[in-house]
């Protein structure tokens, strides 16, 4: 099995290199177009994909400017927010991702980038930073702490922001006042000069929470070892919370008469694809009803 993995020791990597695997390997990631003031009220614009939700109550986002690893130097934002303690961190959709990447120019400190990539600066209502009028979701922050992870060039910094405003743009929302993600169209950072359109790959995973799916380890091993049926598929099984009666299986079958003429072929294969097609619907019961029929 060691043939097939290629394995490397991070100390015995170039910094560079390893950041390609690091960035490479955990994507998507979401990106934080963070804005910021100096301390005479210059305005900063960049972008950064260390970054993440990481609490609700206090409500906190953290993102992380790394130092510069060709020089070791750090970034203005790093720098503003020392100086000011505030952060206005704007959501990044696909219709303004080309001038966020032009945002992300270093550009010698004092440039305007909102200027520079044809942001529209929005005045915010408790921090000095401007918002960005094109973000659809932007976040007024509060600065409470910053934790350096290192000194030399890549070491990142971590930066607590304390949201204390939330504007969203009706555009995005749903009837409810709830975010659409097809609405909010959101995009994020892979590796080198990749990026990932969120709504191009859309799917809904059930959150075990209020139920207990019976598991993996409890699925028939005829199913278990099946050449039809992928983990994920797997998995979709064993999330179910119990698994369905005889007299539900014989009057789901009463309702299908097709599915009685499939489970007479008496192809495990097929009745497994089959399954699968009730899988790739989202529709768990009927799959084990099919696969836990007589005659399956």
């Amino acid at each position: 099995m060691s043939d097939s993995y290629l394995t490397l020791l991070p100390e015995k990597l170039e910094t560079r290199d390893l950041h390609g695997y690091l960035l490479g390997a955990v994507g998507p990631r979401p990106i934080a177009f963070a804005s910021t003031v100096d301390r005479d009220g210059k305005p900063n614009l960049a972008p950064f994909s260390f970054f993440n939700v990481f609490s609700a109550n206090p409500p906190i986002l953290i993102f992380s400017p790394a130092r510069r690893v060709r020089d070791n130097t750090v970034k203005h934002t790093l720098e503003n927010a020392m100086e000011t303690r505030e952060v206005v961190i704007n959501v990044v959709s696909h219709a303004m991702v080309q001038q966020m990447s032009l945002a992300s120019t270093e550009y010698d400190r004092g440039v305007n980038e909102f200027v520079k990539a044809g942001f529209t600066m929005l005045p915010s209502e408790i921090v000095s930073p401007c918002r960005v009028g094109e973000s659809p979701v932007q976040f007024e922050c509060e600065v409470t702490k910053i934790e350096p992870l290192g000194e030399s060039g890549g070491a990142g910094n971590l930066i607590f922001s304390k949201v204390v405003r939330i504007h969203i743009s009706k555009d995005v929302l749903t009837e409810t006042d709830t975010l659409d993600p097809v609405k909010l169209d959101l995009v994020a950072r892979m590796g080198g000069n990749w990026y990932s359109r969120a709504i191009e790959g859309l799917f809904e995973v059930p959150k075990p929470l209020t139920t207990k799916g019976i598991g993996v380890d409890l699925i028939p091993e005829a199913i278990l070892r099946s050449p039809v049926l992928s983990g994920n598929d797997l998995g979709m099984l064993g999330n179910f919370e119990r698994l369905p009666s005889r007299a539900e299986i014989a009057e789901f079958l009463e309702l299908n008469p097709e599915l009685q003429n499939l489970l007479n072929v008496t192809d495990e294969r097929q009745i497994h694809t089959r399954a699968k097609a009730f899988l790739q619907q989202n529709d768990v019961e009927a799959a084990w009803k099919i696969l836990l029929a007589p005659g399956a």
